[in-house]
C-alpha cells in the first residue's frame, strides 16, 4: 500500500493511493496514518478494504506521511562514498543524532534557508517507518517491526553542524529542514530495502545518483541497533544516511542560495520537488 496524508498543515486527512494514482480519503477507517494505525493488525485492515469504495480526496497539498512523530533518529556517514567525499572515516558503529519533529515538512512543501545560514545542503535519504514498537529488537527479528518506507531530504546546515560548536543537531533541526513523502510504502511492497535507486536534482542538475546498496549499515542492523539505546514506538521515523553527491562534496562547495529547485526521490517511494526559501 502507498499511504499519504493531504490537506493543510495540522488538517491534514489520512488516505490510501488507489490503482489510478488518486488518493482515496481513509478518515472513515483511521484517524491518521500515525501511531497505533501502523501496528501490523490495523495495516492489515487497511489492505482489506477497497479503495474504490472510499472518498476520493480533491487535489491538496500532500502532507508528511507520517503523523504524530514521536521520534525522528538519523544517523551519519552511512554511506562508504559519501563518507569519503567529506574526507570522514567510515565509523565502526552506527552515528546516531537525532532530528527534531518540529523540522518535518511536506514533500513539496518550500525548504526554508536559516536566518545567518551559509551553507544549507541537500542529503536524499530513506526512511524507515516503525510500525511494531519494541526496545533490544533482535536483529533477525528487525524488519518485522518496520511499516514502511519513504524519501526524506534530511537538510542540513553545514556551518550550524560543524563550525558553531555541540552537537550535530544544531544544523540538523531547523524548521522545514525533514521532508519526509510522499507515501508511506508498506514494507510488504519493497522486496529488498537494500537495492533502491536514489537521486536528487537541484535546478535540473543531478548531484545525488546513487543506491541504498552501499549503505554501511543496512536497514536490518540499523532498526536493532537503535532499538539498544531507546526504544522504539510505532511512528518513529529513522533516517539511514545519503550517498554521495552533497553540496558540501562539490570542488567547491556548493549551498542552497534561495530561490532553486530541489526535486529527489528513491525507486518506489515516489518524488520530492521543494522551492527553497528564505526564513
Amino acid at each position: 500500500m502507498k499511504l499519504l496524508r493531504v490537506g493543510a498543515p495540522g488538517q491534514e486527512k489520512p488516505a490510501i493511493l488507489d490503482a489510478d494514482g488518486k488518493a482515496r480519503d481513509l478518515s472513515s477507517v483511521v484517524g491518521d496514518i500515525a501511531g497505533d494505525a501502523l501496528l501490523p493488525d490495523n495495516l492489515a485492515k487497511i489492505a482489506a478494504i477497497d479503495p474504490s469504495t472510499l472518498p476520493v480526496l480533491d487535489d491538496g497539498r500532500i502532507g508528511p506521511c507520517v503523523g504524530q512523530v514521536g521520534k525522528f533518529i538519523c544517523i551519519g556517514l552511512n554511506y562508504s562514498d559519501h563518507a569519503a567525499e567529506t574526507g570522514a572515516e567510515v565509523p565502526k558503529e552506527p552515528v546516531i543524532f537525532m532530528k527534531a519533529t518540529s523540522a518535518i515538512c511536506g514533500p513539496n512543501d518550500t525548504v526554508l534557508i536559516p536566518r545567518k545560514s551559509v551553507k544549507t545542503d541537500w542529503e536524499v535519504e530513506l526512511g524507515v517507518i516503525i510500525g511494531k514498537g519494541g526496545v533490544y529488537i533482535d536483529e533477525a527479528d528487525a524488519l518485522d517491526h518496520v511499516a514502511g518506507y519513504c524519501v526524506v531530504n534530511d537538510v542540513s546546515e553545514r556551518e550550524f553542524q560543524i563550525e558553531r560548536s555541540g552537537t550535530w543537531d544544531k544544523g540538523k533541526g531547523c524548521d522545514t529542514f525533514g521532508p519526509i513523502g510522499p507515501w508511506l510504502v508498506t514494507s510488504d511492497e519493497v522486496a529488498d530495502p537494500q537495492d533502491l535507486k536514489m537521486w536528487l536534482e537541484v535546478d535540473g542538475h543531478r548531484y545525488q545518483d546513487g543506491s541504498t546498496r552501499t549503505m554501511v549499515f543496512g536497514v536490518q542492523h540499523l532498526v536493532s541497533y537503535v532499538s539498544q539505546f531507546m526504544s522504539l514506538q510505532p511512528g518513529d521515523v529513522i533516517s539511514t544516511g545519503t550517498p554521495p553527491g552533497v553540496g558540501m562534496g562539490q570542488k567547491p562547495q556548493t549551498y542552497l542560495k534561495g530561490g532553486e529547485i530541489i526535486e529527489l526521490g528513491i525507486e518506489g517511494l515516489g518524488q520530492q520537488r521543494q522551492k527553497v526559501g528564505k526564513a
